[in-house]
């Protein structure tokens, strides 16, 4: 049942921001979007999202009226305030924290604060984001318990009532690619596997099963894997 409430997505042109939107217009009657430009080693995902957002547009007639404006914002800092394997051109590895160094110190803080700031100025009451703790890398910035935090103190501080809603939080990839399924069937599916990005390395070369990419990142290791479950199990 669709909610007369309005979202705004966290869209990164990447696999789980593209479910996430197609979550949020089945709910809600008024849904934009929003992306970030903060020097990412993998800037094709900037590339990618006008035509996503064109294509998830022409699944659905009821979804190509709720879908609205789309907000990209520079946060060009982040990289001039970073040293990590997303905003330079280094080999990905673990460091001695125990977190990879493609974890960009408060990256996700700033895109939820800087969203909040943006739905506040457009009269929307739901922040949407891919966040999500069973099938990650570790990102701190990415628990439930950052999510819930942030969104008391962006109300506290803006005196309103936002809600922040991660619909990925407590599934893993395999059941992320069902949920595309279960909200947009075959159509959305292949969308997500020919047009989305989520290599960290940017690569676009030859089309995999689960999509574009270098398929040894950690971000490509985790797709396929997930794609390769699903299939197994939709069998």
């Amino acid at each position: 049942m669709t909610s007369n409430n309005g979202a705004l997505v966290l869209f990164s042109g990447g696999q789980d921001s593209t479910t996430c939107l197609a979550w949020a217009l089945d709910r809600y009657a008024r849904v934009e979007t929003i992306g970030f430009d903060y020097g990412q080693r993998h800037a094709v995902e900037l590339r990618v999202r006008p035509t996503l957002l064109q294509k998830t547009r022409g699944l659905s007639a009821g979804w190509d009226a709720r879908l609205g404006e789309d907000h990209m914002i520079d946060l060009s800092l982040i990289s001039a305030i970073s040293d990590t394997a997303l905003t330079s051109d280094v080999a990905i590895a673990m460091q001695e924290n125990g977190l990879p160094n493609t974890f960009v110190p408060g990256r996700n803080l700033l895109f939820l604060t800087v969203a909040a700031t943006v739905a506040y100025r457009r009269g929307l009451d739901v922040l949407v984001g891919g966040m999500c703790e069973t099938d990650f890398s570790g990102y701190p910035d990415c628990r439930d318990d950052t999510v819930k935090a942030l969104q008391v103190a962006l109300n506290l501080g803006m005196a309103t009532r936002l809600k922040l809603e991660t619909p990925l939080m407590w599934i893993d990839k395999a059941a992320t690619w069902k949920l595309a399924h279960d909200l947009g069937g075959q159509p959305l599916v292949d969308l997500i596997r020919e047009d989305t990005h989520t290599c960290y390395l940017g690569e676009r070369g030859a089309l995999h099963d689960w999509g574009y990419g270098c398929g040894t990142c950690p971000a490509c290791e985790l797709r396929a894997r997930g794609y390769r479950e699903y299939s197994a199990a939709a069998v």
